[in-house]
């Protein structure tokens, strides 16, 4: 069966019937959250010798076995696949047609959207296929807003907005900055615009920012600089997209209250909420004075069509990545260099 995003929690809590589980899509990181939190629910620990095997890509000849056997504590007996391929199918549908009691987990990052193995879950009826992509919008918000509450801590909404921005590529890198920041803001506190930027602003490095500023001001060579140190910390191909929208539409915004109120760059830039950096307003003043709103309006359509590229199998995405992000830097440096009329 194939789940919905609306029923996914729930089997989470308790998959049931359910016999065999694919994990599979973008976010590495929710994969794996996913999958340590099913080992812990069915087996109730993640290293139990007994109840727990896990078995990696080349040993999924044993599969249909491991499936079969009888913990000899009693439980029902959980093996993890990482790293599966459409090489499992054979062994699967065997363990399906067998009626094996045991519960197998199969973590598929790199499975193609036409994968004969998710298929096959996805008609199984006691099989199960569940996609993981990067969150955002308010289903972000939502799992920053968890996080920060199971460690005791509240948010405020400037900061919660500027998390939702650096956030949400993976979910393992999200869930590790947020106990960053929940460390730092200690139990019982309320993280604000600045404690979240002083703890979560290094995300992939600062450079990332860095990148994205240079770009909209016309600095070619920075923007190429510190886009490849950001790529090189790990900052994702989707994730630099996501950000350089958000930016984009910052941009935007402060742009159109200039044209449609008079406001000055500088007043515009300090309307927006959460506020721009300290460090990044100069850049983000010059940025306002090369971009129209239509110019804008056409950058964030050729990133939106960058991360949909990103996205699809087998497309170059660092490239992609890359490109997008270079021609906005080209584009604002040739507006900076025409003569003022």
């Amino acid at each position: 069966m194939k789940l919905e995003a609306a029923r996914v929690e729930g089997f989470l809590r308790d998959p049931g019937a359910c016999r065999v589980v694919l994990l599979y899509g973008e976010d590495a990181g929710m994969i794996r959250d996913r999958a340590v939190g099913l080992v812990r629910t069915v087996a109730g620990s993640l290293d139990d010798p007994f109840l727990v095997v896990e078995l990696a890509r080349e040993e999924i000849a044993r599969l249909p076995d491991e499936a079969a056997s009888l913990p000899m504590t009693g439980g029902r007996r959980v093996v993890r696949v990482r790293e599966a391929t459409d090489a499992a199918v054979a062994h699967v549908r065997t363990v399906l047609k067998s009626g094996a009691p045991g519960f197998v987990i199969l973590e598929g990052a790199g499975l193609a959207s036409r994968s004969r193995l998710r298929t096959e879950l996805e008609a199984a009826p006691d099989g199960a296929a569940i996609g993981c992509y990067p969150e955002e919008g308010r289903a972000l918000e939502t799992t920053i807003r968890e996080t920060l509450k199971q460690a005791g801590v509240s948010v405020d909404s400037e900061a919660l907005t500027w998390l939702a921005g650096q956030l949400g590529a993976d979910r393992a890198a999200t869930r590790a900055e947020l106990e960053k920041l929940a460390l730092y803001v200690g139990p019982g506190g309320r993280a604000d615009l600045d404690s979240a930027m002083a703890c979560a602003g290094d995300f992939s490095g600062l450079s990332l920012d860095d990148a994205l500023f240079a770009a909209t001001s016309g600095d070619v060579a920075m923007t190429d600089r510190a886009l490849e140190l950001a790529i090189a910390e790990g900052a994702a191909p989707v994730q630099v997209l996501r950000m350089a929208i958000n930016h984009l539409h910052r941009l935007q915004r402060a742009r159109m209250a200039m044209d449609e109120s008079g406001a000055s760059a500088a007043e515009a830039a300090r309307s927006l909420r959460p506020p721009v950096f300290y460090r990044k307003v100069g850049q983000f003043n010059r940025a306002l004075g090369l971009w129209p709103a239509a110019a804008l309006a056409a950058a964030i359509q050729g990133m939106t069509e960058a991360e949909r590229g990103c996205k699809r199998t087998g497309w170059p995405d660092q490239i992609l990545c890359r490109n997008a992000v270079l021609a906005v830097a080209r584009r604002a440096a040739a507006a900076g260099r025409m003569p003022s009329r």
